[in-house]
Parts: structure tokens; C-alpha cells; sequence
């Protein structure tokens, strides 16, 4: 079967500065790949490649067989693919609901099926996003994301700077989307424990490179070591 999305030898910049040389990847439909490396090995630079907020200079990026290497982001995200950035970047000044329908399309994802997922969002239908916790702004994030019905879900960081119990919340909603949806999802997170509860693949980065790539149950601990070590 073919990869929902596939990156090929895929080199980027900023300006006069490489930061990805030659990155491959590969996402199934239904399949949870984590993208993994130390900090400023390329991870957040190959998602917004992938989401076509940075052009590439080489290298092939396919998508659903579509070649999206000269697409503008907005017509990558019509296409499917739906981002969690880093951050969380939910609109303050938006009710949650607001947030939700901000960038909506038609499908099965919609609020009342958001709120299934994420029963908070519904007991604070018109609170404005500042007003949540970060716990609750992340689950807003993911929601909104999912109300786009992306046939890929990209999760850049998701659980970054959150208690303990709500990143627990987090993670038993992805093995949730994977075990009742078709979504691919591609996650970006420093937690090997949680990672290996949800993904069946895993690529890891070094320097902007792909190092290594297969099962995540195959990562060794001498690979997590030299690669994912501090």
C-alpha cells in the first residue's frame, strides 16, 4: 500500500541557513508515525515543509499521490492535512466555539463529535480561549484541527508543558483517533513512554537528517541513546 505522505531526500532553509538536508519519511493511511530528535535537529522545520509554510529546495513531498512541493499552504491544507503547532496558537479573543468553526469543513468531524472527544470543550462552549488552561487550549487546538477533517493530523508537541494528568487526557485521545478513525497521524513528542503506546513507526533526525526509520518497537536503546540522549 501505498504512503498517504511521503518525504524524499527533502533539503530546506531559512535564507542562507540549511536546516534539513535530507529528510525521508513515510505515513500510512490509519498509521501513527513519531517523528523524534533532540532539539533543533529539524523535527518543527520538516512539519512546516510538509505543511508547505516553507519551501523546500530539493527533494520530492508527495501526498494522497499528489506532488505538493509547489502548493501554497492553504491549498496543502485542503487537501488534508491538519496541524497542532507548537504552541498551541488558538485564536485568544475567540469563544471556543469560534475557535472550532474558525477554518471548519464539511465531514464527520464536527463540533458535537469534538466535544465527544474532549467533553471540556462543550462545558466551555462560550468561554474565550484565554480563559482556558493549557491543558484546555491544547484539547481546543486538537479540536480544531479535527473539525478541518484532515485525512492526516500532524502534532507538533502536544503535550509540551503540561501536568501530568492532562497529558495522560491527551494521549488517551490519540489511541482513541487511532484505534476508531482511519486518520494518519504524525506526532512530534520527547516521551518515549507515551510515543510507545500509540505510534507504530518511528524516523528519527540528526543535524536535519533521517538517521533511522522502522517499528518503533525496533528502536534500540543504544539508537535512543545516541540520538535522543541529552
Amino acid at each position: 500500500m501505498k504512503p498517504l505522505l511521503e518525504l524524499s531526500n527533502v533539503a530546506a532553509s531559512y535564507g542562507a541557513s540549511q536546516a534539513l538536508f535530507d529528510v525521508s519519511l513515510a505515513v500510512g493511511q490509519g498509521e501513527v508515525v513519531a517523528l523524534m530528535g533532540r532539539n533543533g535537529m529539524g523535527k518543527t522545520t520538516t512539519v512546516k515543509v510538509i505543511c508547505r509554510m516553507l519551501l523546500h529546495k530539493s527533494g520530492d513531498i508527495t501526498f494522497d499521490d499528489n506532488d505538493i512541493g509547489g502548493l501554497p499552504s492553504h491549498k496543502a491544507a485542503r487537501l488534508g492535512i491538519g496541524l497542532v503547532p507548537e504552541g498551541r496558537r488558538c485564536f485568544a479573543n475567540l469563544s471556543v466555539y469560534e475557535n472550532l468553526i474558525a477554518a471548519a469543513r464539511a465531514g464527520e468531524w464536527d463540533f458535537e463529535r469534538v466535544c465527544v472527544l474532549f467533553p471540556r470543550l462543550k462545558e466551555r462552549r462560550t468561554q474565550l480561549a484565554v480563559s482556558l488552561s493549557g491543558g484546555e487550549q491544547q484539547m481546543l487546538a486538537i479540536g480544531r484541527a479535527l473539525m478541518t477533517n484532515p485525512r492526516l493530523l500532524i502534532l507538533d508537541e502536544a503535550t509540551e508543558g503540561l501536568a501530568p494528568v492532562i497529558r495522560q487526557e491527551i494521549w488517551a485521545a490519540v489511541l482513541q483517533l487511532k484505534r476508531d478513525t482511519g486518520l494518519a497521524i504524525l506526532a512530534i513528542d520527547k516521551s518515549l513512554k507515551e510515543l510507545g503506546q500509540v505510534a507504530d513507526k518511528a524516523v528519527i533526525l540528526e543535524k536535519g537528517r533521517s538517521v533511522w526509520s522502522g517499528p518503533f518497537a525496533a528502536m534500540s536503546s543504544e539508537q535512543t541513546d545516541r540520538y535522543l540522549g541529552v
